[in-house]
């Protein structure tokens, strides 16, 4: 399977803002977009020009892609999806972002990262419905309840999740039952409930040509 390699920090200050994708790092002083606020390599300093229309559009999508920590088909195969459906393709397009598994995960707080909960997740630490699900791309539906596996709610790396996600916000949409280690997607969040800082109408622009 294709997957990243490089280092994720350059992505942040590759779209000149934090897109949280190394958990507690990225709340510290050691987050490298705080002392190198510019795109990286040889010219990075250099390239902050007025970008173009089309430009704008791919920065957006770049940017929500690496969000989420997807690659171009992946992502290419959401927009289709959100686009045949019913309501604004943008916000179905965040919508279905929302409600993946990995995503879920990391908004309940049981692991510091989306990247973090993709490993729990491939790992069988958690179930949907009683059922043991490890594949981080399952759409979560309206009523689903996750629950951490009973042989891994001694893990380390969930309960200092859980810590972290107490700075964060509440989510409507989600119910988090810390004491049990367990949750339930109540529903897809609205567009205004959903904390992404990314401009979806760019994206469609983008695909719509």
């Amino acid at each position: 399977m294709a997957r990243y390699t490089d280092a994720v920090c350059k992505m942040c200050r590759r779209e000149g803002e934090k897109l949280f994708l190394k958990g507690a790092k990225c709340s510290s002083g050691k987050c490298p977009i705080d002392s190198r606020n510019f795109p990286p390599g040889q010219h990075g300093k250099s390239r902050r020009s007025r970008p173009s229309d089309y430009g704008s559009q791919l920065r957006e999508k770049q940017k929500c892609k690496r969000i989420y920590g997807l690659l171009e088909k992946q992502f290419r195969t959401y927009f289709e999806k959100a686009h045949h459906e019913k309501g604004v393709t943008g916000e179905v397009l965040l919508q279905k972002l929302e409600s993946r598994f990995d995503n879920v995960i990391y908004r309940m707080g049981f692991a510091a990262s989306r990247a973090a909960a993709r490993q729990l997740i491939t790992h069988k630490h958690f179930t949907i419905n009683g059922k043991v699900v490890n594949i981080p791309s399952y759409l979560l539906g309206k009523g689903d309840t996750i629950n951490v596996r009973e042989a891994s709610k001694k893990m380390e790396v969930i309960h200092l999740g859980l810590k972290k996600a107490k700075q964060k916000s509440v989510y409507s949409w989600l119910d988090v039952d810390k004491a049990n280690l367990a949750g339930t997607f109540l529903d897809n969040p609205s567009r205004e409930e959903i904390p992404v800082n990314v401009n979806e109408n760019l994206i469609v622009e983008l695909y719509s040509k």
